[in-house]
């Protein structure tokens, strides 16, 4: 972090705390406000379509008393005269707004049933719907009493299994008990009438707590599994005192709260119902009151932020000062410095600063007369190497031929043969690494040429095992070949491939002790980009410390101490110039590959072993012919 941001971060944290209680605060207060508002418009909702229901019951009261006193009606009711009390009855019914209409006897008896259907004409019903055994009218059937108070419930009606708001009222004549008037509305005309009223929307409940009845506009499955409540809650309901507040839910992704209540008239508790209003306003009111918060707290933050950068930058400009000069030294520019001269700690500091850079530069221009010193020295080195390998080919060849011929000409003398063959072996090692010098030579020069065909590892390996086959059987070393017969043929310079495996093979058997192992393995990795084959060289040898791991790729490194090799490029630990892996790292680097070995350690009793692996890449048909 820089000083600036610790500078200015402070002042920008204060302010961030102090905005967002105050936004918190103030919209809190804001919101639960309307929360309260909104409750007491569900109360007063709730209170609404309680008065509407007690109003509807008026209506009843009045037409059913009208009909009740029509001249005629007691006396047909009493004497179960059907006509007559249909005759009296259906007009006074039809002019009024009740829409269903049951008369019954003293007896028990349903004498008149008239109901409207959709279009509000009347239609009389003849079969016995069982009005009578209704627990309103069963009350009256019982007592008989001509003075009893109007009684009320909902009910279901049998014919359109429509459900209904009924008004039960005794019917009499001389102060005697002739029998009872039933009045209903279904509650699909009532409560649309309500809700205008109450400007809420209403639900209402049977006795089990399912929906009845409701205006809400989404009333499907989902909704009435959402608006329906359980027996046991109904029950509580029932007798609760006033509206039950505090549900809110979601329904097709909006937001509503609901209050329930018992629907209460005169002494009797006929039900549960419920309104619902929309709580949305309350939410996006209190979103509207964070967004407005939050761009004043994002404005007086921005104002914050600009009067801390400008205190920081008066405070701190010295010490990028100071920052970019070093950064321009870290990238090579020596010759650069700060120009800082306060007289504050910072202009100390960068004087200190002035000076170490220039004995830096003092120190790098020593170095870089060293470095080409070296430089040279290492290219004297080269090409040293290279003439001393073109100047020895020549006497070697002529050693190895003149060894041949003795050989030839000494084969009836075994001691001649002998010292012959002897000759022939070193010169044909000392042949092997003048070669190894020339193409370490080539490598570091960057003249290796590649003469690429297509050509596939198996038979690559099997060129390789063939030169080794005498050292194998004399070693009694196991060699295993796997996968190789799978791998796509890739473009190489099958002399130069040929070669970098002699080596790795070469130092594979080299430490491995007698009775090991030697196993090549072969894997098409088709998953990389571009696809790669990949052979390991696995060895059950003494193994590699970690540390050395990279340097033996390097030219002329020996692990352990050299004068305790073994002659001979084959033997256990054998001698040689130490540039096998460096010519091998130097032709796959050529062919686009690399090399690495993996190895768990050095332990010359428990012979941990290494695998090299060597990654080349497998070129596409159009780069191959490119």
């Amino acid at each position: 972090m820089s000083i600036r941001l610790k500078v200015a971060l402070p002042y920008v944290f204060l302010t961030i705390v102090v905005t967002l209680i105050g936004v918190y605060v103030v919209t809190q207060l804001v919101t639960d406000t309307l929360r309260e508002r909104l409750t007491n418009q569900i109360l007063e909702a709730g209170r609404v379509v309680s008065d509407s229901f007690i109003r509807q019951e008026t209506n009843h009261v009045a037409e059913a008393r009208l009909i009740a006193y029509t001249v005629g009606l007691a006396e047909a009711l009493r004497d179960e005269d059907r006509e007559k009390a249909s005759d009296l009855a259906g007009p006074a019914f039809g002019n009024g707004k009740a829409e269903n209409l049951i008369l019954i006897s003293a007896q028990g008896r349903e004498i008149v049933h008239f109901i409207k259907d959709d279009n509000g004409e009347t239609r009389r019903l003849d079969q016995d719907t069982r009005a009578a055994t209704s627990p309103i009218v069963a009350a009256f059937l019982e007592t008989k009493d001509p003075n009893a108070p109007p009684r009320r419930t909902f009910g279901v009606h049998l014919v359109n299994e429509l459900t209904y708001y009924y008004t039960a009222v005794p019917v009499t004549l001389d102060g005697e008990f002739m029998g009872v008037i039933v009045m209903g509305t279904s509650v699909q005309t009532l409560l649309p009438i309500f809700e205008q009223l109450a400007l809420a929307d209403i639900v209402l409940y049977g006795n089990n707590g399912q929906v009845i009845a409701t205006t809400f506009g989404y009333a499907d499955e989902s909704a009435l599994s959402v608006l329906s409540i359980s027996e046991t809650q109904y029950q509580f309901i029932l007798r609760s005192n006033e509206i039950v507040t505090g549900e809110n839910f979601a329904l097709f992704e909006r937001n509503y709260s609901l209050g329930r209540a018992p629907l209460q008239i005169g002494n009797d508790r006929i039900g549960v119902f419920a309104v619902v209003l929309p709580s949305d306003f309350v939410i996006q009111f209190g979103e509207n009151s964070r967004l407005t918060y939050a761009a004043i707290f994002t404005l007086v933050m921005i104002v914050v932020i600009v009067i801390g950068a400008l205190v920081a930058r008066a405070i701190i400009k010295p010490l990028y000062s100071l920052v970019d000069t070093s950064q321009a030294i870290a990238g090579g520019d020596l010759d650069r410095r700060t120009g800082i001269r306060t007289k504050d700690e910072i202009g100390a500091l960068a004087s200190t600063f002035d000076e170490m850079t220039a004995r830096l530069q003092e120190r790098t221009l020593e170095l870089e007369r060293a470095n080409a010193v070296l430089q040279k020295m290492d290219k004297t080195k080269t090409n040293f190497i290279q003439i001393s390998a073109h100047e020895l080919r020549t006497p070697l060849t002529l050693i190895m031929g003149y060894s041949q011929m003795l050989e030839q000409d000494t084969k009836k003398d075994p001691e001649l043969a002998s010292l012959a063959k002897g000759i022939l072996e070193g010169a044909e090692r000392m042949t092997g690494v003048v070669e190894s010098m020339l193409d370490v030579s080539r490598i570091d020069s960057d003249a290796l040429t590649l003469k690429r065909i297509s050509l596939g590892f198996d038979s690559v390996i099997g060129k390789v095992h063939k030169g080794f086959e005498k050292a194998f059987e004399e070693r009694k070393i196991e060699f295993k070949v796997e996968g190789l017969d799978k791998l796509p043929p890739i473009p190489m310079d099958p002399e130069l491939i040929q070669k970098a495996f002699s080596h790795l093979m070469m130092n594979a058997i080299k430490f491995t002790p007698d009775g090991g192992k030697v196993k090549i393995v072969g894997r098409y990795l088709n998953g990389n980009e571009p696809p790669q084959v990949e052979i390991e060289v696995r060895d059950t040898g003494i193994g590699i410390d970690p540390e050395m791991k990279e340097l033996i790729f390097q030219k002329f490194n020996q692990t352990g101490e050299v004068l305790m090799h073994s002659s001979g490029k084959t033997k256990f630990k054998g001698g040689g110039p130490g540039l096998g892996l460096a010519i091998a790292r130097g032709i796959i680097q050529a062919h686009g590959g690399r090399i690495r070995v993996e190895s768990s350690g050095h332990n010359e009793k428990t012979c941990p072993g290494s695998t090299f692996i060597v990654s080349l890449p497998v070129k596409s048909e159009m780069e191959k012919t490119s």
